[in-house]
């Protein structure tokens, strides 16, 4: 079989049966061609939309949740409805320690504020933060560095701040780093200049302090503004949520049915709501391509079925001169597959600079659409055997009709 396809009589006889109409040829392979570059451009999207929100979201900690404190909607224990619940220090310890599959526990205080420098001034977010933050959601420094332990220890008064805030505050092209800024009255040194995030999630921070800092100036003791909580990739971030919610209620003696108590969210679930987006999104361009391929292979099928009625006579000839059943079968099986592969092979190669054409349009800037749009060389391939597969399997039909005839009857034929 393999010294078949190496023997130079048979491509002659494939291009001469091929080239006797070369439109219908032609034509016969669009749906072929068509069907693998909508496979390749649709999984090439699909693929460019996941690199996008990767880099959206790459940099936080996905299987997390965000917790802060509202006003009761029930009375409990003596306590009237209304009451403002104030999240401590103490209970995001509490939660550490006692839900099941917490990996970190970080708690967070903001404030706005008023910052000057020279006669440069401008209204910020500052929170107070622990070093932890940046490895849960990793600043993008520009300059310097993030707020370290030894800032926490010593409760210095050093910020890293944003872009934004340095643009504001300082001349063009200014060294930042080791300068100070005034902060409601309090001088400040930079320590870190940060580059603003396409997502950001609590609220928008400008500027950021150590957490003792913070606490310490503005007085707030035990209490923070909220925590967020992240849970160990194995476990459900959902009823991680639902386990730290009962405990803060039990701690600040709110009723346990009060759906107002606190306020969250959940981005975990809504990261997870994404990722089934796009496995859903692959797996229907799979189900698109394949079908649009399986379409084009059987028109495939349809013309060699015309092919073999128009060549009866001559494979009667091949028959009475000793030609074997199998040797007929072989001839109009590499016909059908020779006709798939070339289309095939077009179809990715225009599907390839669709791609191209794709991301040098959509895929620039950092707030791209769709990033490196591309697909995988096991793609191709995988789409190369299924093409192989679907012209042997199609090329079959018409290659048993044209054995199917007797030797008499087909040189009978006019």
């Amino acid at each position: 079989m393999f010294r078949f396809l190496f023997d130079r009589d048979t491509w002659q006889e494939v291009f001469d049966s091929l080239s006797k109409n070369k439109l219908r040829s032609i034509l016969t392979m669009v749906g072929v061609w068509w069907g693998i570059l909508l496979l390749i451009g649709l999984l090439g999207s699909a693929r460019g939309l996941e690199n996008s929100f990767n880099r959206l979201f790459g940099s936080f900690a996905t299987n997390s949740v965000f917790v802060w404190g509202q006003s009761t909607s029930r009375p409990f224990k003596g306590f009237q409805e209304g009451r403002e619940v104030k999240l401590s220090l103490s209970d995001a310890k509490n939660i550490e320690k006692n839900v099941e599959g917490i990996e970190f526990v970080l708690p967070r205080s903001q404030t706005r504020v008023t910052a000057t420098r020279n006669f440069l001034s401008g209204g910020f977010q500052m929170a107070g933060d622990y070093p932890l933050l940046d490895q849960l959601q990793k600043k993008k420094l520009i300059h310097g560095r993030f707020i370290n332990q030894n800032d926490i220890d010593d409760n210095k008064k050093v910020v890293a701040i944003s872009e934004d805030a340095y643009k504001q505050l300082f001349e063009k092209d200014e060294e930042a780093i080791g300068k100070y800024i005034e902060i409601n009255g309090i001088n400040f040194t930079v320590i870190g200049l940060f580059e603003v995030g396409n997502v950001n999630m609590g609220p928008s921070t400008d500027m950021h302090i150590p957490f003792t800092t913070f606490q310490q100036i503005y007085n707030r003791g035990d209490r923070i503004g909220w925590m967020m909580i992240t849970g160990k990739p194995e476990y459900d971030i959902k009823q991680i949520e639902e386990d730290s919610k009962l405990i803060l209620k039990n701690l600040n003696n709110i009723h346990p049915k009060d759906t107002q108590a606190f306020g969250s969210f959940n981005l975990g679930k809504e990261f997870a709501k994404l990722t089934g987006f796009l496995i859903g999104m692959q797996f229907l361009t799979w189900f698109v391509g394949i079908a649009t391929l399986i379409a084009g292979v059987f028109a495939i099928g349809n013309i060699l079925l015309i092919t073999v009625k128009e060549r009866t006579k001559e494979i009667g000839v091949r028959r009475a001169l000793g030609a074997t059943p199998f040797e007929i079968k072989r001839q109009i099986v590499v016909e059908a597959v020779f006709l798939t592969l070339v289309a095939g092979v077009l179809g990715i190669i225009t599907g390839g600079w669709i791609l191209i054409l794709l991301d040098h349009f959509f895929g620039q800037g950092a707030d791209a659409a769709i990033v490196n749009a591309s697909v995988s060389i096991a793609v191709v391939f995988i789409a190369l055997l299924i093409l192989v597969a679907l012209g042997t399997l199609i090329g079959l039909i018409p290659a048993f009709k044209a054995t199917s005839i007797k030797p008499i009857e087909a040189l009978r034929e006019e």
